[in-house]
């Protein structure tokens, strides 16, 4: 499972582009992930991960469901993408295929230890950056913060909030193993390009970070 880039779809800043063609350019650019996250209990959720879901298979890449497992379920998505304050993990693996992707929202060391011993397959710290694409965070974490989590638990740690392809490098060289975007991807007019561009800063890095073998392309 490669978590390099994951991009959250958000149709309000996506130049008018539905989640459905945001996902698909962003897979056509190279992400590995993309995440629809659909606000306000939208009546399309579930044909828009239908669609999405089918993208994702025929690229051979994962497609996650934020906060819906039914959805998720549903869909034939990879998996979902919680909160802190959304079921807890361990109440979700009791009802999900043993493969199923659980990825947590966290702030710190010790929710991010928590999520990983409920059943978590991944964490993100969220938000590592202030940022203005999620109306729900506080302040970012910092690089700091970054390191510490990825040091304390042996599921990977993805960072998101605020990224851009500035400050890429130094978020993978703390030990992420990939960033989560949404305007870094979902409001640039090429999206397929500017998710080329941001795999190709996040592959130099963990070269420059871990040496050769950490290299991977799609």
């Amino acid at each position: 499972m490669n978590y390099d880039l994951y991009v959250v779809t958000d149709d309000t800043l996506s130049n008018g582009l539905s989640h459905v063609e945001v996902a698909r350019r962003s897979y056509e650019g190279g992400a590995d992930i993309v995440q629809l996250r659909v606000k306000d209990n939208d009546p399309r959720f579930l044909s828009w991960a239908k669609e999405i879901s089918a993208i994702s298979r025929s690229y051979g890449r994962c497609f996650i469901v934020n906060d819906d497992v039914e959805i998720a379920l549903e869909s034939g998505a990879d998996g979902v993408h919680v909160g802190q304050g959304d079921e807890s993990p361990s109440s979700i693996r009791e009802r999900v295929p043993e493969d199923f992707i659980i990825g947590v929202s966290v702030g710190n060391v010790e929710e991010a230890v928590k999520a990983e011993k409920e059943g978590a397959t991944y964490v993100a710290l969220s938000p590592i950056f202030d940022t203005k694409s999620k109306d729900d965070t506080g302040h970012g974490h910092g690089l700091k913060m970054m390191r510490s989590i990825s040091e304390s638990v042996s599921i990977p740690a993805i960072a998101i909030g605020g990224i851009n392809k500035d400050n890429v490098e130094p978020i993978i060289m703390n030990g992420a193993e990939g960033i989560a975007v949404i305007s870094a991807v979902v409001s640039q007019q090429d999206i397929p390009k500017a998710a080329k561009e941001l795999r190709k800063i996040i592959s130099d890095a963990k070269m420059c970070r871990d040496g050769p073998a950490s290299h991977t392309t799609h």
